[in-house]
């Protein structure tokens, strides 16, 4: 028994070394490939507001290119960024379960991979790296998803601020994590097209944008 257990777990170890060997060549041809998805991580309005100016100028390349922002602003605020710019809302959408950076990659990852997305540019801030960025790295990487940086500039002081520990502690669950979403990963029952946010009932309803989106 004590000898068939040492094979099972040496069988276990070879097929999950071959799967990261395979990932390593899937990233390398992503990487080479251009953007196909952008993904912003909530924490900061200044992401949601430079997402929407390059999308008019088309700095982000392709205007079909769907951008993904999770657990953002509040709804309304976003949809009005992006008419403030005259930009197009469709392909933006909403992940409204996150409730931590490890969250953001954890529920966008069955998204992106539903839209067959290769290279993402994830929007973040400086003063959220460099953790968001191994996060991202490690998370999506581990399922052959290229994550470019892209540092949003900052005025005062965003939500995100960092320190060791809680650096330490996330890339040693991303790590657990890696294993675990090869068989399991959840979905996020909250994603909404950026179109389909209703202004009208928001109002009716009552909301507060955060005030450096200047929209009052």
């Amino acid at each position: 028994m004590l000898k068939l257990k040492r094979w099972l777990l040496l069988g276990c170890l070879l097929a999950f070394s071959l799967g990261l060997m395979l990932r390593l060549g899937t990233l390398h041809q992503a990487a080479s490939q251009p953007v196909d998805a952008v993904l912003v991580l909530g924490g900061s309005v200044q992401r949601e507001i430079q997402v929407a100016q390059r999308r008019t100028v088309n700095a982000l390349g392709d205007p079909a290119i769907p951008i993904l922002i999770s657990q953002g602003s509040a709804d309304p605020c976003i949809r009005q960024l992006f008419q403030r710019q005259g930009t197009s809302l469709q392909d933006v959408w909403l992940e409204k379960c996150a409730q931590s950076t490890f969250d953001n990659f954890r529920f966008s990852l069955p998204i992106l991979q539903q839209w067959g997305i290769n290279h993402v540019r994830l929007v973040t801030s400086q003063s959220h790296l460099p953790r968001a960025q191994w996060l991202g790295q490690i998370m999506l990487g581990a399922h052959g998803i290229w994550v470019e940086v892209d540092a949003v500039a900052e005025t005062g002081r965003p939500g995100n601020q960092e320190n060791r520990l809680k650096t330490t502690l996330d890339l040693g669950r991303s790590l657990i994590w890696v294993v675990v979403s090869q068989v399991y990963r959840p979905r996020c029952p909250e994603v909404i097209p950026l179109a389909g946010v209703d202004l009208e009932a928001w109002q009716a309803k009552g909301f507060k944008c955060e005030h450096q989106a200047d929209l009052d």
